[in-house]
């Protein structure tokens, strides 16, 4: 699909708040309300927005701590990577799964209410998973999320 400046900038906007109006979006890309509307039902069905996600505050829901954990899996093989995320899957405090080449072979974004709570996770939950060997655990200080480039 090719993308002409006009998609890219509805998708801009969106990014910054998808929660604006077709409306509002109309007036500041001087279209009409229909246009948009076309526009984002084929930016849809193209795959290019593949949902939209809505952004929880994680210290007002009590989720004071983000951990990210890399993990080295101590057996390779199909069978095992497969258990592994078939497993982590099903843990709700990890919060983002990513399969990464490098060091470790897996990077996990794990929230929890404080330190003895992410402890209780890790013991508990994740030094448990299937084929878990290595791990690496980095505590979040802060955060800035930025859109990326269209």
């Amino acid at each position: 699909m090719i993308l002409d400046e006009t998609d890219r900038a509805l998708l801009r906007l969106l990014q910054q708040d998808a929660d604006q109006s077709a409306a509002a979006l109309a007036k500041n890309l001087d279209m009409s309300q229909p246009a948009i509307w076309r526009r984002i039902k084929r930016l849809k069905e193209e795959g290019v927005i593949k949902g939209v996600a809505l952004n929880l505050n994680r210290e007002k829901l009590g989720l004071g701590v983000t951990v990210f954990l890399g993990i080295k899996l101590a057996t390779k093989g199909r069978v095992s990577l497969e258990d592994f995320e078939r497993a982590v899957k099903a843990i709700p405090e990890v919060q983002q799964i990513e399969h990464v080449l490098g060091l470790y072979d897996y990077r996990l974004r794990v929230v929890a209410r404080d330190i003895s709570d992410f402890e209780r996770v890790l013991r508990r939950r994740i030094m448990t998973l299937p084929g878990v060997g290595d791990l690496e655990a980095n505590v979040l200080l802060s955060e800035e999320k930025r859109p990326g480039p269209i």
